[in-house]
Protein backbone atom coordinates (compact mmCIF):
# COMPACT_ATOMS: atom_id res chain seq x y z
CA UNK A 1 0.00 0.00 0.00
CA UNK A 2 1.40 3.36 -1.05
CA UNK A 3 1.54 6.36 1.25
CA UNK A 4 2.43 8.91 -1.41
CA UNK A 5 1.16 12.43 -1.89
CA UNK A 6 -2.36 12.59 -3.33
CA UNK A 7 -2.87 13.70 -6.92
CA UNK A 8 -5.25 16.60 -7.58
CA UNK A 9 -8.82 15.56 -8.44
CA UNK A 10 -9.86 15.76 -12.07
CA UNK A 11 -13.51 16.20 -13.08
CA UNK A 12 -16.59 15.22 -11.09
CA UNK A 13 -16.88 12.68 -8.26
CA UNK A 14 -19.79 10.23 -8.48
CA UNK A 15 -21.24 8.97 -5.19
CA UNK A 16 -23.39 5.86 -5.59
CA UNK A 17 -25.26 5.04 -2.40
CA UNK A 18 -26.82 1.69 -1.55
CA UNK A 19 -30.07 2.66 0.17
CA UNK A 20 -32.03 5.87 -0.34
CA UNK A 21 -33.52 6.10 3.14
CA UNK A 22 -33.09 8.42 6.12
CA UNK A 23 -29.29 8.54 6.27
CA UNK A 24 -28.63 8.91 2.55
CA UNK A 25 -31.37 11.49 1.84
CA UNK A 26 -30.20 13.55 4.82
CA UNK A 27 -26.63 13.34 3.49
CA UNK A 28 -27.61 14.23 -0.09
CA UNK A 29 -29.97 17.07 0.91
CA UNK A 30 -27.35 18.55 3.25
CA UNK A 31 -24.67 18.56 0.55
CA UNK A 32 -27.03 20.14 -2.00
CA UNK A 33 -28.14 22.78 0.53
CA UNK A 34 -24.56 23.50 1.65
CA UNK A 35 -23.36 24.16 -1.86
CA UNK A 36 -26.18 26.68 -2.33
CA UNK A 37 -25.08 28.36 0.91
CA UNK A 38 -28.42 27.51 2.56
CA UNK A 39 -27.10 25.14 5.26
CA UNK A 40 -23.83 24.37 7.00
CA UNK A 41 -22.19 20.91 6.94
CA UNK A 42 -21.72 20.86 10.72
CA UNK A 43 -20.18 17.70 12.11
CA UNK A 44 -17.99 17.14 9.05
CA UNK A 45 -14.28 16.88 9.83
CA UNK A 46 -13.31 17.50 6.20
CA UNK A 47 -15.22 20.79 6.19
CA UNK A 48 -14.36 22.13 9.66
CA UNK A 49 -11.45 20.39 11.39
CA UNK A 50 -7.93 21.86 11.38
CA UNK A 51 -4.74 19.89 11.89
CA UNK A 52 -1.19 20.93 12.61
CA UNK A 53 1.45 20.50 9.94
CA UNK A 54 5.10 21.24 10.61
CA UNK A 55 6.78 21.95 13.93
CA UNK A 56 8.44 24.89 15.66
CA UNK A 57 8.61 28.00 13.47
CA UNK A 58 7.08 25.98 10.58
CA UNK A 59 3.97 25.02 12.57
CA UNK A 60 0.59 25.83 10.97
CA UNK A 61 -3.01 24.77 11.69
CA UNK A 62 -4.85 24.19 8.43
CA UNK A 63 -8.22 22.93 7.22
CA UNK A 64 -7.97 19.54 5.49
CA UNK A 65 -8.54 21.10 2.06
CA UNK A 66 -5.45 23.26 2.59
CA UNK A 67 -3.33 20.19 3.41
CA UNK A 68 -4.64 17.72 0.81
CA UNK A 69 -6.46 18.06 -2.54
CA UNK A 70 -10.00 17.14 -1.45
CA UNK A 71 -12.84 17.01 -3.96
CA UNK A 72 -15.18 19.99 -3.66
CA UNK A 73 -18.85 19.66 -2.65
CA UNK A 74 -19.63 21.30 -6.01
CA UNK A 75 -18.08 18.33 -7.83
CA UNK A 76 -20.26 15.60 -6.25
CA UNK A 77 -22.91 13.86 -8.37
CA UNK A 78 -25.28 11.43 -6.61
CA UNK A 79 -26.96 8.16 -7.61
CA UNK A 80 -28.51 5.39 -5.53
CA UNK A 81 -29.99 1.90 -5.43
CA UNK A 82 -33.03 1.08 -3.27
CA UNK A 83 -35.73 -1.55 -2.90
CA UNK A 84 -38.31 1.25 -2.71
CA UNK A 85 -38.98 3.19 -5.95
CA UNK A 86 -39.46 6.69 -4.44
CA UNK A 87 -37.04 9.36 -5.64
CA UNK A 88 -34.75 11.20 -3.21
CA UNK A 89 -37.24 14.04 -2.68
CA UNK A 90 -40.15 11.70 -1.88
CA UNK A 91 -37.94 9.60 0.38
CA UNK A 92 -36.58 12.65 2.25
CA UNK A 93 -40.15 13.83 2.90
CA UNK A 94 -41.29 10.34 3.97
CA UNK A 95 -38.37 9.83 6.35
CA UNK A 96 -39.34 12.94 8.34
CA UNK A 97 -35.78 13.64 9.47
CA UNK A 98 -35.54 17.09 7.87
CA UNK A 99 -38.20 19.79 7.84
CA UNK A 100 -39.81 20.56 4.50
CA UNK A 101 -38.30 24.05 4.52
CA UNK A 102 -34.84 22.41 4.46
CA UNK A 103 -35.75 20.10 1.58
CA UNK A 104 -37.83 22.31 -0.75
CA UNK A 105 -34.96 24.58 -1.97
CA UNK A 106 -33.26 21.54 -3.57
CA UNK A 107 -36.46 19.71 -4.58
CA UNK A 108 -35.70 19.76 -8.32
CA UNK A 109 -32.26 18.17 -7.84
CA UNK A 110 -33.62 15.54 -5.41
CA UNK A 111 -36.46 14.55 -7.75
CA UNK A 112 -33.87 13.67 -10.42
CA UNK A 113 -32.23 11.10 -8.13
CA UNK A 114 -34.34 8.03 -8.89
CA UNK A 115 -33.14 4.79 -7.32
CA UNK A 116 -31.79 2.04 -9.53
CA UNK A 117 -33.21 -1.42 -8.94
CA UNK A 118 -31.61 -2.98 -5.89
CA UNK A 119 -29.74 -6.27 -5.68
CA UNK A 120 -31.82 -7.72 -2.87
CA UNK A 121 -32.60 -10.97 -1.06
CA UNK A 122 -35.49 -10.80 1.39
CA UNK A 123 -33.90 -13.49 3.55
CA UNK A 124 -31.27 -10.92 4.54
CA UNK A 125 -33.78 -8.21 5.56
CA UNK A 126 -37.17 -9.82 6.13
CA UNK A 127 -38.86 -6.60 7.30
CA UNK A 128 -38.30 -4.71 4.03
CA UNK A 129 -41.23 -4.85 1.58
CA UNK A 130 -39.98 -2.87 -1.44
CA UNK A 131 -40.52 -3.98 -5.05
CA UNK A 132 -37.81 -1.99 -6.87
CA UNK A 133 -35.66 -5.09 -7.18
CA UNK A 134 -33.48 -6.26 -10.05
CA UNK A 135 -34.39 -9.55 -11.68
CA UNK A 136 -31.06 -11.28 -11.10
CA UNK A 137 -31.20 -15.08 -11.02
CA UNK A 138 -27.87 -15.65 -9.24
CA UNK A 139 -25.40 -13.81 -7.05
CA UNK A 140 -22.98 -13.57 -9.98
CA UNK A 141 -25.70 -12.04 -12.14
CA UNK A 142 -26.25 -9.47 -9.34
CA UNK A 143 -22.56 -8.57 -9.56
CA UNK A 144 -22.68 -8.23 -13.35
CA UNK A 145 -25.81 -6.04 -13.23
CA UNK A 146 -24.31 -3.80 -10.52
CA UNK A 147 -21.09 -3.39 -12.50
CA UNK A 148 -23.20 -2.38 -15.48
CA UNK A 149 -25.06 0.17 -13.29
CA UNK A 150 -21.73 1.73 -12.23
CA UNK A 151 -20.45 1.90 -15.83
CA UNK A 152 -23.76 3.39 -17.06
CA UNK A 153 -23.75 6.01 -14.30
CA UNK A 154 -20.21 7.05 -15.20
CA UNK A 155 -21.11 7.29 -18.88
CA UNK A 156 -24.44 9.11 -18.44
CA UNK A 157 -23.33 11.55 -15.71
CA UNK A 158 -19.83 12.19 -17.04
CA UNK A 159 -18.15 11.69 -13.66
CA UNK A 160 -14.45 10.82 -13.64
CA UNK A 161 -14.41 8.80 -10.42
CA UNK A 162 -16.99 6.90 -8.34
CA UNK A 163 -17.16 5.96 -4.65
CA UNK A 164 -19.76 3.39 -3.53
CA UNK A 165 -21.24 3.83 -0.05
CA UNK A 166 -23.46 1.33 1.78
CA UNK A 167 -26.09 3.29 3.76
CA UNK A 168 -28.76 0.57 3.64
CA UNK A 169 -30.14 -1.64 6.40
CA UNK A 170 -28.21 -4.15 8.47
CA UNK A 171 -28.27 -7.63 6.94
CA UNK A 172 -28.63 -10.94 8.73
CA UNK A 173 -25.34 -11.95 10.34
CA UNK A 174 -23.03 -13.87 8.01
CA UNK A 175 -20.29 -15.69 9.89
CA UNK A 176 -16.92 -15.74 8.12
CA UNK A 177 -16.36 -19.12 6.48
CA UNK A 178 -12.74 -19.67 5.46
CA UNK A 179 -13.76 -22.12 2.69
CA UNK A 180 -15.89 -19.45 0.98
CA UNK A 181 -14.52 -16.11 2.17
CA UNK A 182 -10.84 -17.02 2.51
CA UNK A 183 -9.70 -16.36 -1.06
CA UNK A 184 -10.92 -14.37 -4.03
CA UNK A 185 -11.11 -17.54 -6.12
CA UNK A 186 -13.39 -19.30 -3.60
CA UNK A 187 -15.58 -16.19 -3.25
CA UNK A 188 -16.04 -15.97 -7.01
CA UNK A 189 -16.84 -19.69 -7.18
CA UNK A 190 -19.50 -19.25 -4.48
CA UNK A 191 -21.00 -16.28 -6.32
CA UNK A 192 -21.09 -18.19 -9.62
CA UNK A 193 -22.56 -21.19 -7.79
CA UNK A 194 -25.26 -18.92 -6.31
CA UNK A 195 -24.34 -19.73 -2.70
CA UNK A 196 -27.02 -17.61 -1.02
CA UNK A 197 -26.13 -18.73 2.47
CA UNK A 198 -22.57 -17.37 2.45
CA UNK A 199 -22.90 -14.55 -0.10
CA UNK A 200 -24.98 -11.62 1.14
CA UNK A 201 -26.28 -9.07 -1.42
CA UNK A 202 -23.94 -6.47 0.12
CA UNK A 203 -20.98 -8.62 -0.96
CA UNK A 204 -22.21 -8.31 -4.54
CA UNK A 205 -22.20 -4.51 -4.25
CA UNK A 206 -18.70 -4.53 -2.75
CA UNK A 207 -17.35 -6.92 -5.38
CA UNK A 208 -18.91 -4.86 -8.20
CA UNK A 209 -17.49 -1.60 -6.83
CA UNK A 210 -13.98 -2.97 -6.34
CA UNK A 211 -14.00 -4.73 -9.74
CA UNK A 212 -14.83 -1.35 -11.31
CA UNK A 213 -12.05 0.38 -9.35
CA UNK A 214 -14.43 2.28 -7.06
CA UNK A 215 -13.62 2.67 -3.34
CA UNK A 216 -16.23 0.88 -1.20
CA UNK A 217 -17.43 1.99 2.24
CA UNK A 218 -19.48 -0.30 4.49
CA UNK A 219 -21.69 1.89 6.71
CA UNK A 220 -23.58 -0.98 8.36
CA UNK A 221 -22.16 -3.76 10.59
CA UNK A 222 -22.36 -6.37 7.80
CA UNK A 223 -19.32 -8.62 7.40
CA UNK A 224 -19.23 -7.67 3.69
CA UNK A 225 -15.64 -6.45 3.34
CA UNK A 226 -14.42 -8.01 6.58
CA UNK A 227 -13.21 -11.06 4.69
CA UNK A 228 -9.79 -11.94 3.20
CA UNK A 229 -11.32 -12.47 -0.27
CA UNK A 230 -12.40 -8.80 -0.44
CA UNK A 231 -9.00 -7.65 0.82
CA UNK A 232 -7.45 -9.67 -1.99
CA UNK A 233 -9.74 -8.07 -4.56
CA UNK A 234 -9.05 -4.55 -3.27
CA UNK A 235 -5.29 -5.23 -3.49
CA UNK A 236 -5.68 -6.66 -6.99
CA UNK A 237 -7.64 -3.65 -8.26
CA UNK A 238 -5.63 -1.13 -6.15
CA UNK A 239 -8.85 0.16 -4.56
CA UNK A 240 -9.45 1.39 -0.98
CA UNK A 241 -12.05 -0.22 1.29
CA UNK A 242 -13.38 1.06 4.60
CA UNK A 243 -15.76 -0.30 7.20
CA UNK A 244 -17.71 -1.03 9.15
CA UNK A 245 -20.79 0.63 10.68
CA UNK A 246 -21.08 4.41 11.02
CA UNK A 247 -20.03 5.53 14.50
CA UNK A 248 -22.89 7.86 15.38
CA UNK A 249 -24.46 7.78 18.85
CA UNK A 250 -23.77 5.34 21.62
CA UNK A 251 -20.54 3.91 20.25
CA UNK A 252 -19.17 7.42 19.69
CA UNK A 253 -19.82 8.07 23.39
CA UNK A 254 -18.25 4.72 24.32
CA UNK A 255 -15.08 5.21 22.26
CA UNK A 256 -14.65 8.68 23.77
CA UNK A 257 -15.67 7.97 27.37
CA UNK A 258 -13.99 4.59 27.94
CA UNK A 259 -10.55 6.25 27.59
CA UNK A 260 -11.46 8.47 30.59
CA UNK A 261 -11.91 5.35 32.75
CA UNK A 262 -8.73 3.79 31.36
CA UNK A 263 -6.56 6.92 31.57
CA UNK A 264 -7.67 7.59 35.15
CA UNK A 265 -6.97 3.93 36.12
CA UNK A 266 -10.47 3.36 37.51
CA UNK A 267 -12.03 -0.09 37.61
CA UNK A 268 -14.97 -1.23 35.47
CA UNK A 269 -17.47 -3.80 36.75
CA UNK A 270 -20.08 -3.47 34.01
CA UNK A 271 -21.36 -1.36 31.13
CA UNK A 272 -25.00 -1.72 30.10
CA UNK A 273 -26.11 0.03 26.90
CA UNK A 274 -29.65 0.20 25.61
CA UNK A 275 -31.21 2.12 22.71
CA UNK A 276 -34.62 2.96 21.33
CA UNK A 277 -34.94 3.73 17.63
CA UNK A 278 -37.96 3.99 15.35
CA UNK A 279 -36.73 4.40 11.78
CA UNK A 280 -36.32 1.73 9.06
CA UNK A 281 -33.00 0.69 10.62
CA UNK A 282 -34.80 0.09 13.92
CA UNK A 283 -37.46 -1.96 12.15
CA UNK A 284 -34.85 -4.20 10.49
CA UNK A 285 -32.86 -4.55 13.74
CA UNK A 286 -36.02 -5.79 15.48
CA UNK A 287 -35.34 -9.07 13.68
CA UNK A 288 -33.00 -11.12 15.96
CA UNK A 289 -30.75 -12.34 13.13
CA UNK A 290 -30.17 -8.75 11.97
CA UNK A 291 -29.61 -7.53 15.53
CA UNK A 292 -26.89 -10.16 15.94
CA UNK A 293 -24.87 -8.40 13.21
CA UNK A 294 -25.19 -5.07 15.03
CA UNK A 295 -24.48 -6.57 18.44
CA UNK A 296 -21.13 -8.00 17.32
CA UNK A 297 -20.15 -4.56 16.00
CA UNK A 298 -21.22 -2.61 19.10
CA UNK A 299 -19.74 -5.06 21.60
CA UNK A 300 -16.29 -5.03 20.02
CA UNK A 301 -15.59 -1.36 20.81
CA UNK A 302 -15.04 -1.54 24.56
CA UNK A 303 -13.01 -4.74 24.69
CA UNK A 304 -10.05 -3.31 22.79
CA UNK A 305 -9.93 -0.09 24.89
CA UNK A 306 -10.25 -1.57 28.40
CA UNK A 307 -8.36 -4.87 28.18
CA UNK A 308 -8.65 -7.26 31.17
CA UNK A 309 -5.36 -9.02 30.36
CA UNK A 310 -3.50 -5.72 30.59
CA UNK A 311 -5.10 -4.54 33.85
CA UNK A 312 -6.71 -7.49 35.66
CA UNK A 313 -7.23 -5.49 38.89
CA UNK A 314 -9.26 -2.87 36.98
CA UNK A 315 -11.17 -4.84 34.34
CA UNK A 316 -11.00 -8.48 35.46
CA UNK A 317 -14.28 -8.53 37.38
CA UNK A 318 -17.96 -8.50 36.60
CA UNK A 319 -19.33 -11.58 34.87
CA UNK A 320 -19.90 -15.15 36.06
CA UNK A 321 -16.39 -16.29 35.15
CA UNK A 322 -14.97 -13.27 37.00
CA UNK A 323 -12.49 -12.67 34.18
CA UNK A 324 -13.92 -9.48 32.70
CA UNK A 325 -16.40 -6.68 33.31
CA UNK A 326 -19.98 -7.38 32.20
CA UNK A 327 -20.87 -5.71 28.87
CA UNK A 328 -24.41 -5.84 27.46
CA UNK A 329 -25.95 -4.04 24.45
CA UNK A 330 -29.65 -3.81 23.60
CA UNK A 331 -31.54 -2.13 20.74
CA UNK A 332 -35.31 -1.75 20.88
CA UNK A 333 -37.57 -0.79 17.98
CA UNK A 334 -39.87 2.01 19.14
CA UNK A 335 -41.76 3.66 16.23
CA UNK A 336 -42.86 6.92 17.96
CA UNK A 337 -39.24 8.14 18.02
CA UNK A 338 -38.65 7.63 14.28
CA UNK A 339 -35.06 8.83 13.54
CA UNK A 340 -34.60 10.43 16.97
CA UNK A 341 -32.92 7.62 18.82
CA UNK A 342 -32.11 7.57 22.50
CA UNK A 343 -29.21 5.78 24.11
CA UNK A 344 -28.85 5.04 27.81
CA UNK A 345 -25.56 3.88 29.29
CA UNK A 346 -25.24 2.64 32.85
CA UNK A 347 -21.60 2.28 33.80
CA UNK A 348 -20.62 0.60 37.07
CA UNK A 349 -17.11 1.62 38.02
CA UNK A 350 -15.06 1.25 41.18
CA UNK A 351 -12.25 3.27 42.71
CA UNK A 352 -9.94 3.44 45.71
CA UNK A 353 -10.08 0.24 47.77
CA UNK A 354 -12.74 -1.15 45.42
CA UNK A 355 -15.55 1.25 46.41
CA UNK A 356 -18.33 1.30 43.77
CA UNK A 357 -19.56 4.33 41.79
CA UNK A 358 -21.91 4.78 38.83
CA UNK A 359 -22.03 6.91 35.71
CA UNK A 360 -25.26 7.44 33.71
CA UNK A 361 -25.24 8.82 30.18
CA UNK A 362 -28.47 9.65 28.33
CA UNK A 363 -27.84 10.65 24.71
CA UNK A 364 -30.91 11.88 22.83
CA UNK A 365 -29.56 12.06 19.32
CA UNK A 366 -30.68 12.13 15.72
CA UNK A 367 -29.29 9.14 13.88
CA UNK A 368 -29.19 10.59 10.37
CA UNK A 369 -27.98 14.02 11.53
CA UNK A 370 -24.94 12.33 13.08
CA UNK A 371 -24.44 9.89 10.17
CA UNK A 372 -24.67 12.40 7.29
CA UNK A 373 -21.34 14.16 7.99
CA UNK A 374 -19.66 10.75 8.40
CA UNK A 375 -20.90 9.83 4.91
CA UNK A 376 -19.38 13.00 3.48
CA UNK A 377 -16.05 12.53 5.24
CA UNK A 378 -15.77 8.84 4.35
CA UNK A 379 -16.57 9.53 0.68
CA UNK A 380 -14.14 12.44 0.32
CA UNK A 381 -11.33 10.71 2.23
CA UNK A 382 -11.76 7.39 0.37
CA UNK A 383 -11.54 9.26 -2.94
CA UNK A 384 -8.47 11.09 -1.62
CA UNK A 385 -6.87 7.79 -0.52
CA UNK A 386 -7.29 6.35 -4.00
CA UNK A 387 -5.63 9.41 -5.55
CA UNK A 388 -2.75 8.95 -3.09
CA UNK A 389 -2.29 5.35 -4.32
CA UNK A 390 -3.64 3.78 -1.15
CA UNK A 391 -5.57 0.51 -1.38
CA UNK A 392 -6.81 -2.31 0.81
CA UNK A 393 -8.09 -1.67 4.35
CA UNK A 394 -8.01 2.04 5.22
CA UNK A 395 -7.27 1.92 8.94
CA UNK A 396 -7.02 5.71 9.18
CA UNK A 397 -10.79 5.91 8.59
CA UNK A 398 -11.54 3.93 11.77
CA UNK A 399 -12.30 7.28 13.48
CA UNK A 400 -15.66 7.29 11.65
CA UNK A 401 -16.59 3.64 12.19
CA UNK A 402 -17.93 1.51 15.05
CA UNK A 403 -16.08 -1.69 14.29
CA UNK A 404 -12.87 -0.84 12.39
CA UNK A 405 -11.57 -3.25 9.79
CA UNK A 406 -8.39 -5.12 10.73
CA UNK A 407 -6.53 -8.24 9.67
CA UNK A 408 -7.80 -10.74 12.24
CA UNK A 409 -5.99 -13.56 10.39
CA UNK A 410 -2.77 -12.07 11.82
CA UNK A 411 -4.31 -11.45 15.27
CA UNK A 412 -4.32 -7.69 14.66
CA UNK A 413 -6.31 -5.81 17.32
CA UNK A 414 -8.42 -2.95 15.96
CA UNK A 415 -7.89 0.55 17.36
CA UNK A 416 -11.18 1.66 18.96
CA UNK A 417 -9.83 4.41 21.23
CA UNK A 418 -11.25 7.64 19.73
CA UNK A 419 -8.16 9.76 20.37
CA UNK A 420 -5.77 7.15 18.97
CA UNK A 421 -8.04 6.92 15.91
CA UNK A 422 -7.86 10.71 15.56
CA UNK A 423 -4.04 10.54 15.57
CA UNK A 424 -4.15 7.91 12.79
CA UNK A 425 -6.50 10.14 10.77
CA UNK A 426 -4.29 13.22 11.13
CA UNK A 427 -1.10 11.32 10.31
CA UNK A 428 -2.62 9.88 7.11
CA UNK A 429 -3.81 13.33 5.98
CA UNK A 430 -0.36 14.77 6.67
CA UNK A 431 1.25 12.04 4.56
CA UNK A 432 -1.22 12.49 1.69
CA UNK A 433 -0.44 16.23 1.79
CA UNK A 434 3.29 15.58 1.51
CA UNK A 435 4.04 16.32 5.17
CA UNK A 436 5.63 14.12 7.80
CA UNK A 437 3.35 11.84 9.86
CA UNK A 438 4.71 13.16 13.13
CA UNK A 439 2.34 12.09 15.92
CA UNK A 440 2.85 8.94 18.01
CA UNK A 441 -0.03 6.65 18.94
CA UNK A 442 0.54 6.01 22.64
Amino acid sequence: MSTGKAKAPQGKLGVMIVGLGAVSTTFITGVLMARKGLAKPIGSMTQYDKIRVGKGAEKKYLHYKDVVPLASLDDIVFAAWDVYPENAYESAINCEVLKEKDIEPVKEELIKIKPLKAAFDKNYAKRLEGNNIMDAKTRWEMVERLREDIRNFKKESGVERVVVLWAASTEVYVAVDEKVHGTLESLEMAMKGDDREHIAPSMCYAYAALAEGCPFIMGAPNTTVDIPAMWELSEKTKTPIAGKDFKTGQTLVKSGFAPIIGTRCLGLAGWFSTNILGNRDGLVLDEPANFRTKEVSKLSTLESILVPEEQPDLYGHGNDEDTQYYHKVRINYYPPRNDNKEGWDNIDIFGWMGYPMQIKINFLCRDSILAAPLCLDLVLLSDLAQRAGRYGIQRFLSFFLKSPMHDYTKDEVPVNHLFQQYTMLKNAIREMGGYEADEEID
